[in-house]
């Protein structure tokens, strides 16, 4: 498949979008790889890829323009795929549809997540394709918690929290009680005839040398251009 793979925000992409990249390649996928979002102004020029896979923080200075979602919006909505990693899925507090295309993702000032380390990653729904081939496995990443979540989402990957008073956010943070419960990681949905496959897993480029973590990508990619 013919891939375009959008990176660049404040997140360690220098580390983690290097491995995507070899990964993708590895598994036979065209992989185009740009940090300029300007790309999605190119209406007809995004109908030349299969899937549009998102590594990216897009806030701020780098928040996409009208343009941009408008052909993103169409691009998916007309059938094509969207493979959305870690806070790619942020939902900007100005363009709420994209958690209509997402099913929702990390808000800024809301979310939260205990620090970075080792946890373990129970495949909720052994037969959706995007689990196919894994097993509940561990991994060094960061449990997503208060996210925007969205009706519709058909969860495959989840992680289990037993609550209590943690750093928010980082070792340095400030202590912050986190409730115990079942989070997801990993869903699908539909967005008008397109397929959209999102994980919170992936923040650095430990996460992203996880085995399991890109035999769930490459699934992603497969089930979307499907």
């Amino acid at each position: 498949m013919r891939l375009l793979v959008i990176t660049g925000g404040r997140h360690p992409y220098e580390e983690s979008t290097p491995v995507l990249e070899e990964f993708l390649k590895a598994a036979g996928h065209d992989v185009t790889v740009t940090d300029d979002a300007g790309i999605l102004s190119d209406g007809p020029g995004m109908g030349a890829y299969d899937a549009l896979v998102f590594n990216t923080l897009r806030e701020g200075d780098l928040a996409l323009d009208a343009g941009q979602k408008a052909t993103m919006k169409e691009y998916i909505g007309s059938g094509k795929g969207f493979v959305c990693i870690h806070i790619s899925g942020c939902v900007p507090a100005d363009w709420s549809e994209y958690g209509d295309i997402t099913g929702g993702g990390w808000v800024m000032g809301r979310s939260f997540h205990p620090p970075y380390g080792k946890f373990t990653v129970k495949v909720a729904n052994a037969g959706h394709p995007g689990a196919a081939g894994i097993t509940d496995f561990t991994t060094n990443d960061e449990l997503y918690m208060n996210i925007e979540y969205r009706d519709g989402n058909d969860v495959f990957l989840s992680a289990e929290f037993e609550g209590g008073t943690l750093p928010k956010n980082r070792a340095d943070g400030e202590p912050m009680h986190m409730p115990g419960g079942t989070f997801p990681l990993g869903w699908t949905r539909r967005y008008g005839d397109g397929k959209v496959f999102v994980t919170l897993l992936g923040h650095d480029g430990l996460s992203f040398e996880t085995p399991e973590f890109q035999k769930m990508v490459l699934n992603g990619v497969d089930w979307s251009t499907s």
